[in-house]
Parts: structure tokens; sequence; C-alpha cells
């Protein structure tokens, strides 16, 4: 019997200090691609070496171990260098192993990705993997020709092609994840002891227009939704058999059809599930469902981020954002109102930004009263509608950077580094006057802002800064800090 071909799907070992702070996560799309590589004969193992915080040579021991027939990795922007790494390495320890990149930013970027690394790169998918890869490996694998396989990119001796799109998957409900596959114990959720978290989703896509993000033009601005009975099923599938307690749900917007959002919510309800959820949606279907939103939390729902993105109305005009300043402050109000942890974030950094604008912005975040804010770069994917405007006042091609933490785009009156103290100085601040208010806050959202105090301090970037001001921290804070001091360390 001839031997199955091996798949080694790997995470490459990107950190940015940001999703560090709340715990590790799980690469939702390779349980899913794992699962359609599984059903089409193939052997697969998920390598996370992001989550491990695994080193180049750990990984090329993985690869080595392992002896895969194909390495296949995922990239977003500011992943695209370590995903090319790995690539490179796969290649080096065996030139024969089938190199496969998907993700956002290869989808897009996939021209100059195989015409700069072309030893190291076979294909890419573009778009959805799950019915692309088996297609794509069945075909090479029999020797046939990968121009008549829909969605992908790769070198053709002489240059880049990229053959016809893919169609989006239209019954979502078919697919079926590898939940076997993932390392649970590797995945916990910080603020929440004992905690085994997931990623999951209940649709793909997004129909929004912000000029900005890059999820809109990864999906086309479409939206597919999984039926309420097929996703509440896998969250009860992965509580009962892997002990998960807590889960992301990672779509853009799940709340997009009422209808189907509400059965959702009921059935959550209905299971009985001991199980924490956390979403990010759109303002609008916050204020849309203010009579629900009882609904969420007895389903289970206790922290929502909302994109607000900016205070200033002339932003968000040119962000694309189809959201009001006062629709903002009364999703996050509404939000409050149910003892829900509430987050946005606040993208600044543009040409005109200045030390007073951010200022402005901060004193505005504290109006709107979130649980949580963070003030993030401005970042121009090389792809998005924004870049064109922006592409003159960027100032570094370093990929790596365009974290969101990074500012990668020089105001005019700033340098980049100012900018970034003050982002750091405008979160520091918000944090600062959010925990002086404690004593005002429900028992839940007192001890889950402590745990995030904590977390900050000891696994974020923000760390130093917040260390710096003990001084001025709340007396319940500051003594919390100073009983923990020898536990805090700074991240790099």
């Amino acid at each position: 019997m001839q031997r199955r071909k091996k798949v080694l799907l790997i995470t490459p070992p990107y950190h940015s200090g940001v999703v560090e702070a709340a715990g590790t996560w799980l690469n939702l799309g390779f349980v899913y691609i794992a699962g359609a590589l599984r059903k089409s004969g193939y052997d697969v193992e998920i390598y996370d070496a992001m989550s491990y915080f695994h080193g180049y040579a750990a990984i090329a021991g993985k690869i080595e171990t392992c002896r895969p027939d194909v390495v296949a990795t995922t990239a977003i922007t500011a992943s695209v260098n370590d995903c090319l790494k790995v690539s490179g390495l796969a290649k080096q320890i065996n030139p024969e192993i089938v190199t496969v990149l998907g993700n956002v930013h290869p989808t897009f970027c996939w021209e100059e990705m195989l015409r700069e690394n072309r030893q190291s790169i076979d294909y890419i998918v573009r778009g959805e993997g799950e019915m692309t890869l088996p297609e794509l490996l069945d075909c090479h694998f029999s020797k046939g020709d990968p121009a008549k396989v829909r969605g992908v990119a790769f070198w053709d001796g002489q240059r880049a092609v990229a053959t016809e799109p893919r169609e989006y998957i239209r019954d979502l409900d078919s697919l079926e994840g590898a939940w076997d596959l993932v390392d649970w114990k590797a995945y916990t959720y910080r603020p929440k002891q004992g905690s085994v978290l997931a990623i999951v989703n209940s649709s793909r896509g997004c129909n929004q227009h912000c000029s900005f993000c890059s999820q809109q033009l990864f999906w086309n601005r479409r939206w597919r939704a999984k039926s309420p009975e097929k996703f509440v099923s896998e969250l009860e599938h992965i509580h009962t058999e892997y002990g998960v307690n807590c889960a992301m749900i990672a779509d853009e917007t799940p709340t997009l059809d009422r209808w189907r959002w509400e059965r959702t919510l009921d059935l959550l309800i209905d299971r009985g599930m001991d199980f924490e959820l956390f979403m990010e949606t759109r303002v609008k279907d916050i204020v849309r469902d203010e009579g629900i939103l009882w609904k969420y939390r007895k389903a289970g729902i206790v922290h929502i981020y909302v994109g607000v993105e900016s205070t200033n109305p002339e932003t968000l005009a040119r962000y694309a954002k189809d959201v009001s300043v006062e629709e903002s402050r009364r999703a996050i109000e509404l939000i409050n109102n149910e003892d829900i942890i509430s987050e946005t974030s606040f993208v600044l950094g543009m040409p005109y930004e200045t030390r007073d604008s951010v200022a402005n912005t901060l004193e505005l975040a504290k109006f709107y009263n979130p649980d949580m804010a963070f003030f993030l770069a401005i970042t121009p994917w090389p792809y998005s509608e924004i870049y064109r405007e922006l592409e003159q006042y960027i100032v570094t091609k370093d990929y790596s950077k365009y974290n969101l933490i990074e500012p990668v785009v020089k105001p005019e009156k700033m340098t980049p580094e100012e900018l970034r103290d003050e982002f750091n100085k405008a979160t520091r601040l918000f944090y600062m006057d959010k925990f002086s208010r404690l004593k005002h806050m429900s028992s839940f959202k007192k001890d889950y802002m402590i745990a995030v105090m904590k977390l900050l301090m000891e696994h974020s970037y923000l760390g130093s800064q917040i260390r710096s001001v003990r001084g001025a921290m709340p007396e319940e804070v500051r003594r919390f800090i100073e009983d923990h001091a020898e536990s805090f360390s700074p991240v790099p």
C-alpha cells in the first residue's frame, strides 16, 4: 500500500507583544484545513510554533523528525517574514518538500512573494483553503497541471502566474474541524484560571467598507454563516470532548443576520453550558439589539469588542466607517449596562495627527467609558484601499512592523518615535483613569480589571510604561502590584 502523503501545517513564530498578553490562541484556519486534507486522504499534523514560542532551531527539528511531504504555513502582513523563513527552512532540510503559503498577505501579494522567493515557495493558496489545498496537492502529486486548479499562484519557470479565483464555500456547515489534532493544553485565557481556550467561528466574511482593513478585501465584502444549530453543536462538542470552557468568536460580524443571531443566543441559553464567550461585532448591531442584549449575557457572552476606531467624524469618513460618534458611545453604554466587558480601539497616526489630537482622543475615549481601550497605529497594508493615500508618508517596508503597534506612517508634525510614545502614554493614562474607579465597578468587572492589570504588567509591551507610574495608581492596584512585584517582568 502506498504511504499517505504527510502535510505539516506550521504557524510561524511571530510575536508582537499584544495578543500574547491575553493568552495563547490557536490557528482556527488550520483546524478546518486539516479536516479537509484528512478527508482527502492526507496524513496531517498541526504545529503551532507561535503558541509554543519555538524558535527556528526547534522548527527545524520538528521538520526533520516529522519528515513531511508538504509544509504549509500562513501569513498576515506582520508575520510574512517569518512565514518565508519557515518555507526556506523546509527547503534547506529537504528540497523535495512541497511548500505552500496562504492567508491574507499571500492572497494579495502573491506576485511579489513568488518573484522574490521562488526558491522557497512552490505554491500560494489565494482565499479559502479547504477546497483549494487538497485539490492542489492531488494535482501536484499526480503530476497534473496546477494552472487548472482555481485559487492558486505559482512560478511557471519564467514568471509568477495566478489562476482564476475560487468561489467562496457556500455551505459552511459542511466543513468539519479536526479538533482532535489540537494540543489543547497549549491554549489558555489568562484572566480565567483553569481555562481551556478555543477560537471558533459562526460565520465568515465582512460586508463593510473600512478603507484600512484587510478583511473586507479578503472576503470581497461577502458574508456567509453556519446555521445556529451547527455552530452551537460544535461548541458543545469541544466543550464536552476537550474541556473547552471559553472561546473567542473570530467572526468579523457574527450578528449581521438578526434572526440567525438571536436563534444562536437562544440555543446557547437552552444548552446551558458552563462557557464564556468573547466576540467582536458592529456598533450598529449592538444598538439594534438593545432589547435582547440580556440574552447575550445569559448565553455566556462576557466580553464584546466594537470597533469605534476614531472620535473624529472626519477621520471616520476617511476610514469609511459607517458609524457615528453618538452610535459608538451608545453601543458601549449598552454593553456596560449588561455587565459585559466592553472593549474598543482607536486607530491613530494619520498625516495630520498631533500630540493635541491624540490627547483629545484620549479624553473622548474616557468619555465613551469602555472597560478596555487601545490606541493603535494606522497600518496601510500594501493591498488596502488607504495605501495609496498614505504611501508618501510610509517610513518603512519592513512588514514585521506592520502590527498596529509600531507606527509605519509618519505624521507631518511628529516622528514615528514621538507618535509611539503618545500611543503608549494614552493607553497608560486611560488605564490609570479606569483603575481609579474600580470601587464603582461590579465585582465581576472589578476582578476582571485587576486581572487585566496583571496581564499588562507581566505580558504586554506596555508593562514598563505602567510600572513607571505606580505612585499614581489607586491604592488597591498599587498594593496588588507591590505584592506581586517579583513576578512582573517586562516583555521585550
